[in-house]
């Protein structure tokens, strides 16, 4: 079965990467295109499930980079937005681990000025599932706007949200807020550990997913980094191991992580409502294959998800 098309509303993000340099007073970046919602819709393109994203993109040399990566990618920018505000640019250092701590320079960006007659023409009947979160969901005067669209788009499509919170740019106090809300919109919640901490902390993972299916979430997935990924499904859970592979740094996993999990229910039929068809089996194999993409994007610098033939890479999961 051919996958439906996914549309992801978000940001693009140029993540600049420090590098060593050995000259006095100087520091050397290199800019690779990203953003948490731009990720996952170049990796969903590149698994071969057509992808459709609602971005702001600037004319600034940030601007032209993310369209040409999106482009090269397959990723349908019909929709997207001509901006006239400049990129948002976030700085990244790396860990001995491959973890990354990013400042960013976002103040008025081209990614959180939507408007609702820039959304108001989307086309969503072609679309099975409506992925967003990330920072154009509560950075405003967007966020507003983003939410509105969710609340439309909700009767027509399979509705996913990736909080993905960014206490440098947003309180996490403002996410948890608004988080009961996403969930009565969302079907389908994909956050990871350090999500958790920050938005119920000291909170156990089953604990967690219980509170958000209370608030209306059907399937509740949290990432766990090395220890896999934790899935409930109306309180029916399951661990999938994470696919062991050598680490260059994890930018993006996360968002490769969702884009391998959707795709997988998308090629089965199973995105484009509220889920009623979906059972436990199907969700560890899906997890089972978002772990499997998550591991080839952290094989590689940057949030670089791979194409589909890269797959056989890794020895396939049972059933995945």
């Amino acid at each position: 079965m051919s996958p439906r098309q996914i549309t992801v509303l978000g940001e693009c993000v140029a993540d600049a990467f420090t590098e060593p340099s050995h000259a006095v007073n100087e520091l050397a970046l290199r800019v690779l295109p990203g953003g948490g919602p731009a990720n996952t819709a170049v990796a969903l393109a590149r698994l071969g499930t057509p992808a459709r994203f609602l971005a702001r993109l600037s004319g600034d040399v940030f601007g032209r980079l993310f369209r040409a990566r999106l482009e090269a990618s397959g990723v349908d920018l019909s929709y997207a937005v001509a901006a006239d505000e400049p990129s948002t640019l976030a700085v990244a250092e790396l860990d001995d681990a491959g973890q990354a701590a990013f400042s960013f320079h976002a103040q008025n960006t081209a990614d959180w000025q939507w408007t609702p007659g820039e959304l108001a023409t989307v086309d969503l009947s072609e679309t099975a599932c409506v992925h967003t979160g990330s920072l154009a969901l509560v950075r405003e005067p967007g966020g507003a706007v983003v939410e509105e669209f969710l609340t439309t788009a909700a009767p027509r499509a399979t509705v996913s949200i990736d909080p993905n919170v960014r206490p440098l740019l947003v309180r996490p106090e403002v996410y948890r807020s608004r988080l009961a809300r996403w969930c009565g919109l969302a079907d389908i919640l994909r956050l990871s550990e350090d999500d958790l901490g920050l938005l119920l902390p000291g909170t156990p993972p089953e604990q967690a997913c219980d509170t958000w299916h209370a608030a209306g979430v059907r399937l509740v997935v949290i990432t766990l980094g090395a220890d896999g990924a934790l899935a409930s499904l109306d309180g029916e859970r399951l661990r999938v191991p994470a696919v062991a592979t050598r680490v260059v740094d994890t930018v993006g996993a996360g968002d490769s992580f969702t884009a391998g999990l959707l795709h997988h229910l998308g090629a089965r039929g199973l995105l484009g409502g509220r889920l009623t068809r979906l059972g436990l089996g199907e969700v560890a194999e899906a997890c089972r294959f978002g772990a499997r993409v998550a591991a080839l994007t952290c094989s590689v610098a940057g949030p670089n998800p791979p194409w589909g033939d890269r797959l056989a890479e890794l020895e396939p999961a049972a059933g995945a």
